[in-house]
């Protein structure tokens, strides 16, 4: 069977050839990490002690493994926690957050990088976040004796429907997986359907929610409300983590409102950093102005008439997320999915996002069920949002109280998945 997958990779690997190259050419994508993620030349572990390699794909599954390993640390402080990831901006967020601890790429899923990186790493458990269900990387670790965890699984509709045509092979990939601690209990029917043992599937709830910050105060964000002579009457509104046309939707609002409203501020924070410049290009046109992130603390402060910040740096947005009290999630406008709205939710924040969420199903449930977001569809909805936040704060202020409560009702996850995953190596 790997020799099969390794074929399939490979003609994969040749048909997105094209495009890897123009990501590589004009972003400097996939240029990192070549020789872990193709031969599986990962950092060499030295000593003994007990090692858990934690795997996370991009940004929003590497802050996800704070709460965990902060947790796995204070109960075992001899053990040794690695983290790999997939994407460039994963690495160096992983790199930024969790040094000096080992970060490194995730080899793809051909066997022979996934045997050469686990014979240099020599974890006695891998950790998997959400849905890397990668079989060459779990087949691998089986055959080595080494036991496999899914931490924080969740698995959507479309990606259970995919699945469930393969059925016959899932069977045998998910019987390798020793623990599956998913985030509610329709993701765990969907599991225990496409054939994972029912003993080693467990509810924890969303990690999410643990790792959240609820401080408006935290001296992160206090230090970047002081950068930015954001004051604390000023109504900021930030879309985080969007895409393509999230920006140009959320500055059609600003300019909307700004006469109407002089406490308006707002603030973009794209979601990939190689569309910093192009969002930067249209601020520019619309005459607008506006302040970049980075150039912030150079001995400058802001012009008093520059009521828009682009954030152009990556490793911020949960900090960011403080100054706001009118929030727009991106990338629910799109194709994408959707961002993490928990980060928002529990800072208080009046939380809006667009209606293709699929990949924050049940925590968008959740937050429509307690009325403690709203769904916006188009960018004429976006601004009537902002608009009745600004002219009715009571509503405003009720739908950020709702959404706080509910995040502080759902901790908890983290100690249960610690717990668990303490249990496999002891």
């Amino acid at each position: 069977m790997r020799y099969l997958l390794n074929v399939v990779y490979l003609l994969t690997l040749v048909f997105y050839a094209p495009w890897l190259i123009v990501g590589l050419v004009r972003h400097g994508k996939y240029r990192e990490g070549f020789a872990a993620k193709l031969w599986g030349h990962v950092p060499k572990r030295v000593g003994h002690d007990t090692c858990f390699w934690l795997h996370a794909v991009s940004v929003g599954e590497v802050n996800l493994l704070g709460p965990i390993i902060r947790r796995l640390e204070q109960q075992h402080p001899l053990w040794t926690c690695v983290i790999s990831t997939t994407t460039m901006t994963g690495y160096r967020t992983a790199r930024q957050k969790y040094a000096p601890r080992t970060v490194f790429y995730c080899p793809l899923d051909f066997s022979w990088a996934v045997r050469r990186a686990m014979r240099r790493m020599r974890p006695d458990l891998l950790v998997l976040t959400e849905l890397e269900l990668w079989p060459n990387l779990i087949f691998t670790a089986d055959r080595l004796g080494v036991p496999v965890a899914v931490i924080n699984g969740r698995m959507s509709d479309r990606s259970f429907r995919g699945y469930r045509r393969i059925r016959w092979f899932m069977v045998g990939l998910l019987r390798r997986i020793d623990l599956i601690a998913v985030q509610s209990d329709s993701y765990r029917d969907r599991f225990l359907a496409l054939g994972a043992p029912p003993e080693n599937v467990h509810v924890t709830g969303s990690i999410k929610f643990d790792g959240a910050q609820i401080d408006r105060d935290n001296p992160l964000t206090r230090h970047l409300m002081q950068l930015a002579n954001i004051e604390d009457d000023d109504m900021v509104f930030l879309a985080g983590s969007t895409q393509h046309p999230e920006e140009s939707l959320a500055l059609k609002t600003f300019q909307t409102l700004a006469a109407e409203f002089p406490c308006l501020r707002l603030i973009l924070v794209p979601r990939h950093p190689e569309r910093f410049d192009a969002v930067a290009a249209e601020l520019e046109e619309s005459a607008m102005d506006f302040q970049r992130r980075s150039q912030l603390g150079r001995g400058q402060s802001p012009a008093a008439s520059a009521r828009i910040l682009l954030v152009d740096g990556m490793g911020e947005l949960d900090a960011w997320w403080g100054t706001a009290r009118i929030a727009f999630v991106g990338g629910s406008l799109t194709d994408r999915g959707g961002q993490n709205m928990i980060e928002p939710a529990a800072y208080g924040a009046a939380v809006s996002f667009g209606p293709h969420t699929k990949n924050f199903e049940d925590v968008v449930s959740m937050m429509l069920q307690a009325q403690a977001a709203e769904v916006v569809h188009d960018g004429d909805q976006l601004t009537d949002f902002v608009r009745k936040c600004l002219e009715n704060p009571t509503y405003a202020e009720g739908l950020g109280r709702r959404a706080r409560d509910l995040v502080l009702h759902h901790r908890g996850a983290a100690d249960r998945t610690c717990m668990l995953l303490s249990r496999m190596v002891d």
